[in-house]
């Protein structure tokens, strides 16, 4: 089955839902459907196109602070699975500080490594050894989350995710 993009009425993404789900909201009139799939749900009365974005036709405001919870494949895909310290291809997390020298499991203290900088560093500082991170780690973006679970992002969803501010950790 499909995917589609939920946009807020300010063009905002909100959540990718199921095709299915996207077909319901704009037949209810809770949505109007702003690029179409090419699939068709279909009936016994009913041949509804499903969208492949719609948009709310109401503004819904987020009453709370949007998170992304800490995993290797969110790190991972934060770093474009490139090893923050030497550039390779990563394959594993690292913490910056290490937890066992006081360092939290957060956004901010993870990182995306290759096996051999995160054996060579192990439980010590980056400064500690003479290693250098590419980038300060930080909370992805809220679309690089959705990008996340949506899996693969059809082109035409680019033009909506395009928001570059950092969540709170």
């Amino acid at each position: 089955m499909t995917q589609a993009l939920v946009l807020n009425a300010t063009n905002e993404p909100l959540s990718v839902v199921p095709g299915r789900r996207a077909a319901v909201l704009v037949l209810d009139g809770k949505a109007d459907a702003v690029h179409l799939s090419g699939v068709e749900l279909r009936s016994e009365n009913l041949s509804l196109p499903i969208p492949s974005v719609v948009r709310l036709q109401y503004y819904v405001r987020v009453p709370y602070l949007r998170r992304g919870s800490l995993s290797r494949r969110g790190v991972l895909a934060r770093d474009d699975h490139s090893c923050q310290y030497c550039g390779h291809r990563a394959d594993s997390i690292d913490h910056v500080r290490p937890r066992s020298r006081g360092g939290g499991h957060t956004w901010d203290n993870v990182v995306a490594a290759c096996g051999r900088c995160n054996t060579r560093k192990r439980d010590r500082l980056p400064s500690e050894i003479g290693m250098r991170l590419r980038r300060t780690p930080r909370p992805p973006t809220w679309t690089t989350l959705i990008r996340l679970s949506a899996g693969e992002v059809p082109d035409h969803w680019g033009a909506y995710l395009h928001d570059d501010r950092a969540l709170s950790a």
